[in-house]
């Protein structure tokens, strides 16, 4: 049996003419289960979806994909924050690659507490590792999208009743300068937001994050810019990108903002 494996021809290792050499590939839209440990101490047990890609030299006339569900497979529930960068620099390896990218997007769940009642509940937050590695030096991004409310300065400004206020989505894009937690991020974007969201509140609660909307309305140029001097003055962030989709509830279409700052060039990196 063995002898009959040895024999059989490799395709993808075989010489191409063409003399193109590709970007990216590999597999794309697989799902896994994870392991991802929170601020508190625990584990959180979820599914990410991976996409897993390496470069291929021009002389190459394809890549090995079976490799890519391999690595998945041998790490089994181990797959951690922690062994995420291993897990890079191990595809690369066994793909006889220079370069590879690795995209790992869950749901992930932070217990709050109502404002009032203090009754306990889970919120949902999509986040994304994104992790590249060239010449064995890989770089981890962190992406993480917070749903807030957000309420109309304007609105409240000439209406003689109430305002008009929105569910917002902020993205936090950033490259860590150093440790730090999902939860973090999470914090510093819910601070500047006009209010944050929770997963169940009772009346008391309900009106207090009514009233505490109406005292900080904020338009979605505020926000990013309420964001981003908070990010500016962490240590942590090397460099990020803050997107606010406003999901518009007076019109048919959303509110949208972007700042990019790179604090430390790539190359100091």
């Amino acid at each position: 049996m063995n002898k009959q494996i040895s024999i059989i021809p490799d395709v993808q290792g075989s010489l191409d003419k063409r003399q193109i050499a590709i970007d990216k590939v590999g597999i794309k839209d697989i799902k896994y289960p994870v392991r991802v440990k929170d601020r508190t101490g625990r584990e959180q047990h979820t599914i990410a979806n991976f996409n897993m890609y390496v470069n291929l030299p021009h002389n190459f006339k394809g890549t090995h994909m079976s490799r890519f569900v391999e690595i998945l497979n041998e790490h089994e529930y181990e797959i951690t924050v922690e062994t995420f960068k291993q897990m890079l620099s191990e595809m690369t390896r066994r793909l006889e690659a220079r370069s590879g990218h690795i995209e790992m997007t869950f749901t992930y769940f932070v217990r709050k507490s109502a404002p009032v009642s203090g009754v306990k509940s889970l919120l949902d937050y999509q986040v994304t590792f994104i992790g590249e590695v060239f010449e064995q030096h890989p770089i981890i991004t962190v992406k993480v999208v917070v749903p807030v409310t957000s309420l109309c300065p304007c609105s409240k400004k000439i209406a003689k009743y109430g305002a008009h206020n929105q569910r917002s989505h902020v993205t936090v894009t950033a490259k860590t300068n150093g440790f730090l937690w999902i939860e973090d991020l999470i914090d510093l974007v819910e601070q500047e937001a006009s209010c944050q969201l929770y997963g169940l509140l009772k009346r008391p609660d309900e009106k207090h994050v009514t009233e505490y909307a109406y005292d900080n309305p904020k338009f979605v140029e505020d926000i990013v810019r309420d964001i981003a001097a908070k990010l500016n003055k962490d240590p942590r962030v090397a460099n990020y990108v803050v997107e606010s989709e406003n999901f518009e509830s007076i019109h048919n279409h959303s509110a949208y903002a972007m700042i990019r700052n790179d604090k430390i060039p790539e190359e100091t990196q």
